[in-house]
């Protein structure tokens, strides 16, 4: 069927080579133009995504003056349509004038239709490339989203996001526990944005990046001339985020005297200003968040007991990046999109070979690593594709997860596979057999024997 074919525009006056172009590219959807308004037509009815255009046509066929003003025309109408001139006069000037002007190759005639086969096949890959990249971006913020603004296709991090949407209507203590890099405020962010706290404040303080003998007064606030350079009364985050929540992150920092005074606010609900005697009633939920083993420290008498039972009323254990297949693409072109908005509009999307290995890379730093190779590649990139060389990414080494036999390393493998290819084409059953190399009747056995979810 022609309509499932790619849409090929060709612009040229020479009959004969109007039928020789036509007959060389049967696999394509072939619409042949004489003139600048056969050409105009054709673009606006048939919307194809790659033309070639001879810029010698009428009513200059001897010059290039009517080529370079359908060309123009195209790039104003159809930004995104990958435009192939050719033609016999001026060869570079030519040239270089059509790369100026917007259009994305240039061969010289007479025309060996093999080597126009590949610029034009070239093309079309890179068109449905650009393509996938702005589909996926503008999707992340339907399909891809969960819990406010985190992005998300993985199955374990779905959980996590489920889970915090269940309790968040209530007033437990949440502890997230995960890695540095993994995502730990946005998803108390999205805890405090779902509960019925959202319209007061969300306060977040790093308790690890704070002096021992300043953070006391960071929590609960001090009076005026409480010690030197108190000048003025000053409320604590717990009390700026009253009706609201504090975001406690790496907890595990938190001195043991601090500790003691922190569970009595837990416990009593209020607080007492440093240098006051006045206790004040506070209405605050807490959620923290470590990278550290509490119950471990625990026991080793570095963090007390009550209090850890008391802030892990619910404990939430965050995936890291590495463990969620499939999220690292999708967040990596998130992050494109936002990055070169703002940085380096001609970057549209990721070469093959960054998608790859994006997909490959173990992301020690998780998300947060993740975000920056991407930004730094979106200001240094010189092409409208980011490559693998440009984020900086190369092959790991021997690999740290070793099956212990040659069936888990295959069910190890194919779920890897098949995960990176539903998110590549966001569960499209179809495109992700096609992907795979394999029927769908194939890829839903493997969907039902592996129990994954498309």
């Amino acid at each position: 069927m022609a309509d499932s074919k790619p849409k090929l525009l060709i612009i040229e006056d020479d009959e004969g080579l109007q039928a020789q172009l036509k007959w060389a590219y049967e696999d394509f959807d072939v619409t042949i133009a004489g003139n600048r308004d056969q050409a105009l037509a054709a673009l606006r009815s048939d919307e194809p995504a790659v033309v070639t255009l001879d810029l010698g046509l009428p009513p200059d066929p001897d010059g290039t003056s009517e080529g370079f003003a359908v060309l123009d025309a195209i790039m104003a109408m159809k930004p995104d349509t990958k435009v192939i001139v050719a033609s016999g006069h001026g060869a570079r000037e030519s040239a270089l004038q059509a790369i100026a002007r917007g259009a994305y190759d240039f061969y010289q005639k007479p025309v060996d239709i093999d080597d126009l086969g590949l610029i034009v096949r070239r093309a079309f890959n890179l068109h449905a490339i650009e393509r996938e990249n702005q589909r996926l971006a503008e999707k992340v913020g339907e399909e891809g989203k969960v819990l406010g603004t985190l992005i998300t296709a993985a199955p374990e991090m779905a959980k996590v996001a489920r889970t915090i949407e269940r309790v968040a209507n209530t007033d437990v203590s949440v502890m997230l526990l995960g890695a540095s890099g993994t995502g730990k405020e946005l998803l108390a962010r999205g805890l405090h944005e779902a509960s019925n706290r959202r319209a007061a404040a969300f306060v977040a303080i790093n308790c690890a990046a704070i002096p021992e003998n300043l953070l006391e007064s960071e929590l609960f606030g001090h009076e005026k001339g409480a010690f030197t350079g108190a000048v003025k009364t000053t409320e604590g985050k717990i009390e700026q985020a009253h009706g609201g929540t504090l975001f406690l992150d790496e907890v595990g920092d938190i001195p043991l005297p601090l500790q003691v005074k922190l569970l009595r606010f837990l416990q009593e609900r209020t607080i007492e200003r440093i240098g006051g005697r006045k206790q004040i009633a506070v209405d605050t939920r807490i959620v923290c968040a470590t990278h550290q083993d509490l119950e471990s420290m625990t026991v080793a008498g570095t963090f007390r007991e009550d209090l850890f039972y008391r802030l892990a009323e619910i404990v939430v254990k965050i995936p890291s990046l590495a463990e969620r297949p499939g999220d690292a693409a999708l967040l990596a072109k998130a992050f494109l999109n936002r990055f070169a908005k703002e940085m380096n509009p001609q970057v549209k999307g990721f070469a093959p070979d960054a998608l790859a290995a994006i997909d490959g890379w173990g992301w020690p730093g998780n998300v947060r690593e993740l975000e920056n190779r991407v930004k730094r590649a979106v200001i240094m990139a010189d092409a409208r594709l980011i490559s693998a060389e440009d984020l900086d990414l190369a092959p790991e080494g021997d690999g740290a997860e070793q099956a212990l036999n040659l069936k888990a390393a295959r069910e190890m493998a194919d779920r890897r596979v098949i995960r990176h290819a539903l998110a590549r084409s966001e569960g499209n059953i179809s495109s992700t057999a096609k992907m795979l190399g394999i029927s769908r009747p194939t890829l839903y056995d493997l969907l039902k024997q592996y129990d994954l979810q498309a």
